[in-house]
């Protein structure tokens, strides 16, 4: 699928792994809607990535009528959506018993899955409908990609983790399944399962913090990079074979316990 002159949904497109990919997008030549929660922030990353090829829309990914009019607004503006890749989420970490012997509340798991899981299905099933109607493009005949992010922490959970890691764990079970079901659409649903990323929050802790988990990475012995995110979010586009798959990001880190 080409890059130049496509446009690409990138949710949680304001901060973190969202926003490396939609620069990584937006350097590659395509038009860029950012759906994020932060209107503030917001409009500072319009600016910042070009007013005129970019769009930011104030989405609650588990909102069904938000994402529909924020498709709804970027069909209008740019025309057919080829890419969306879904970076919403939070990472939350709570120990399923505390303390006391007291259980961890229910409706902080159920916010995380409704984010990370609900809302990543949400964006990607409008998304979708909107897909199926457009012309194919390129000798695979593609009509779009879909790209969920989850985690190693949807793989080797770490102790507190039970909320994020079933929420992760959930998107590397839609993978497959969601492939198949819009494989005779010309759509490919791919997910990518990041390590320990180099993000601003990550960035903010101690260096023994950052220290202790760099030391479980294998090679390159570092924190991921951003931009890496979103060199493998543009290989995905290039590369039209590559469907249904969960690729791990990660320096062959395997997570320990805590």
């Amino acid at each position: 699928m080409e890059l130049s002159g496509s446009t690409a949904i990138v949710t949680g497109g304001c901060s973190g792994l969202g926003h490396a990919t939609a620069i990584a997008l937006r350097e590659a030549g395509l038009n860029v809607a950012l759906f994020d929660m932060n209107d503030e922030v917001g409009s500072t990353r319009v600016n910042e990535l070009g007013a005129e090829h970019t769009l930011f829309c104030q989405v609650d990914v588990r909102d069904e009528k938000q994402v529909q009019s924020a498709i709804d607004e970027v069909k209008a503006r740019f025309g057919d959506i080829h890419l969306c890749v879904n970076c919403a989420g939070i990472a939350p970490a709570k120990r399923l018993l505390d303390k006391e012997g007291n259980a961890a509340p229910l409706d902080a798991f159920q916010n995380t899955i409704d984010i990370n899981l609900v809302g990543s299905f949400n964006v990607a099933r409008l998304v979708a409908q909107a897909m199926a109607s457009q012309p194919t493009q390129g000798e695979a005949n593609e009509r779009g990609l879909i790209i969920n992010t989850a985690s190693v922490a949807g793989y080797e959970g770490q102790i507190g983790q039970t909320a994020y890691a079933a929420s992760k764990g959930g998107i590397i079970g839609l993978t497959l399944p969601m492939a198949r079901d819009l494989a005779p659409l010309g759509i490919r649903v791919n997910t990518i399962a990041p390590g320990i990323m180099g993000t601003p929050m990550l960035l903010a802790m101690p260096d023994k913090v950052q220290d202790a988990l760099v030391s479980n990475v294998q090679f390159p012995k570092r924190l991921g990079l951003p931009e890496e995110f979103g060199k493998l979010v543009k290989h995905m586009m290039d590369n039209a074979y590559l469907n249904g798959e969960t690729i791990r990001l990660d320096g062959a880190l395997r997570m320990p316990p805590k």
